[in-house]
């Protein structure tokens, strides 16, 4: 059974796109049934270029990206989420959003990275910032995919997942 996985931030346009990005291509090479989405609570209907830029320099195709709403993944037809993920980053005092899913109830959990789009130094530092999350969040999505995702219970699951958080 597939495991579903959705990754929010409040705008959709850069460290969920990352994270989505990072988890497919990364379950895709390891052979593992995990598809991740990404979405926004007040989605800003673009991507970051950034975030693009640092996805296809590690091969990954971005072409079918797109900024969206989690509304999408909360009505019919939204494929039945197993996980959700926060990226937002709270120590920042930003705002992440809360997931309350359609069916079931997801297990939920945070990983906050500091906001790439604030990065000093112009555009290379912001190159540099988004390179280092997108690396960041690949080690973070590796340690999720070593999980056995199709034996552990739900509270196993979320330790699991927040002991990852803290690394």
């Amino acid at each position: 059974m597939t495991t579903n996985v959705l990754i929010l931030c409040t705008h959709n346009s850069a460290r969920s796109v990352l994270s989505e990005g990072m988890l497919n291509e990364l379950a895709s090479r390891l052979g593992r049934d995990v598809r991740a989405f990404s979405a926004g609570s007040a989605p800003s209907g673009r991507l970051n270029p950034f975030a693009l830029e640092a996805l296809n320099k590690a091969g990954i195709a971005t072409s079918s990206y797109h900024s969206k709403s989690w509304d999408e993944f909360s009505g019919e037809g939204a494929p039945p989420l197993s996980i959700v993920i926060t990226v937002c980053d709270s120590a920042a005092a930003e705002t992440c959003p809360v997931f309350f899913g359609g069916y079931g109830a997801p297990v939920k959990v945070h990983w906050g990275y500091p906001d790439p789009s604030n990065a000093e130094g112009g555009d290379e530092g912001k190159r540099r910032a988004f390179e280092l999350t997108r690396q960041a969040i690949g080690y973070r999505m590796l340690q999720l995919l070593a999980l056995p995702l199709d034996t552990m219970t739900k509270t196993e699951l979320q330790a699991a997942l927040i002991e990852i958080g803290r690394s």
